[in-house]
C-alpha cells in the first residue's frame, strides 16, 4: 500500500495503515459469497510524528470516529462491489478525518448584547404580553 497524502506538506506513511479484506454483507448476489470486497482499514495516528498534539486530541474527539482497543482509527468500507474501490474510499475517509482534525477551532469571544438588542427584546416581550392580555379580555 502507498503512503496517504493528506496535503502537499503532510503524508501518512504506509506503515501506519493496516487493512484487511473480508466478505461483505448485504445485496450483491453470488459476488458477496465469493469475493472479499469489504475493507477494514486501521490507522495508528498516535504513532504519527506529523500530527501535533492538538490535532491528535481533536481526532480522538471527532464524532463518528471509532477507535479500537489499541487506539487506532477503524474505517470499514463496503459500499462498492470491489475491494480496490472500497480501499480507496476508506483511505479518502481517513484523509478527510485528518483534514478536519487539523483545523483549529476559532476561539469564541464573549460579547455583551447591545442596548438596541436589549430594547428590541423588551419591546417584543411587551407586545407579546399585550397580545395575550387582549385574549384574556375577550
Amino acid at each position: 500500500m502507498d503512503d496517504l497524502t493528506i496535503r502537499d506538506d503532510l503524508v501518512v506513511p504506509a506503515t501506519l495503515l493496516a487493512w484487511t479484506a473480508v466478505r461483505a454483507s448485504g445485496p450483491g448476489g453470488q459476488n458477496v459469497n465469493k469475493v472479499a470486497s469489504k475493507v477494514d482499514l486501521r490507522f495508528d495516528f498516535e504513532k504519527w510524528a506529523g500530527l501535533d498534539e492538538g490535532a491528535r486530541a481533536r481526532l480522538r474527539a471527532l464524532d463518528g470516529v471509532r477507535l479500537d482497543a489499541e487506539g487506532r482509527i477503524v474505517i470499514v468500507s463496503q459500499e462498492y462491489r470491489d475491494q480496490v474501490r472500497n480501499l480507496a474510499a476508506a483511505r479518502d475517509r481517513i484523509a478527510s478525518l485528518v483534514r478536519t482534525a487539523l483545523v483549529r477551532p476559532k476561539k469564541r469571544i464573549a460579547r455583551k448584547p447591545s442596548k438596541a438588542s436589549k430594547a428590541r427584546r423588551v419591546e417584543a416581550k411587551r407586545r407579546n404580553s399585550e397580545k395575550k392580555a387582549a385574549r384574556r379580555l375577550d
